[in-house]
């Protein structure tokens, strides 16, 4: 039975994450230097699972702790009120940084926008912006159903 657009109310999910990666990232001294602990880290060479290749560097993330409901820019709010204080220190380190975005929604015609005061993490931190956008529909389904003729 091919589902319609109306079976499903839209959602708009949102996230935000600081990463940083590296090689003999000073991991704990970030940690104690934010005043929080990462949501990921992992060290070069551990695996994700059994099997999988190793990692190539020293990473240490910190996700929004907010609900994924909540707007692009209060998850962009959060991280730079946890790096603001220390964005010198961040910028010193030896590594990459980033700020990873992502957007997830079953409305083709959604979007999000940003309130200009969220942008300061990027632009204190030197750091680019990173996006993810995932837009599931019905349509996708349609699509992968066998046609009749």
């Amino acid at each position: 039975m091919q589902r319609t657009f109306d079976d499903e109310p839209d959602y708009f999910l949102h996230s935000a994450i600081l990463r940083i990666h590296g090689i003999d990232l000073p991991l704990e001294e970030i940690s104690h230097t934010l005043k929080v602990l990462p949501t990921h880290v992992h060290r070069r060479g551990e695996r994700r699972r059994p099997g999988s290749a190793p990692f190539e560097d020293d990473a240490w993330h910190l996700a929004s702790s907010l609900p994924r409901e909540q707007e692009m820019t209060e998850h962009l709010r959060e991280l730079w009120h946890v790096v603001q204080p220390s964005t010198d220190y961040l910028r010193a380190l030896e590594a990459r940084l980033d700020v990873f975005c992502g957007y997830r929604s079953n409305n083709g015609t959604g979007g999000f926008q940003v309130e200009p005061d969220a942008l300061a993490i990027f632009t204190a931190l030197d750091a680019p912006l990173s996006i993810s956008v995932i837009v599931d529909t019905w349509l996708g389904d349609a699509l992968s159903e066998p046609q009749k003729h």
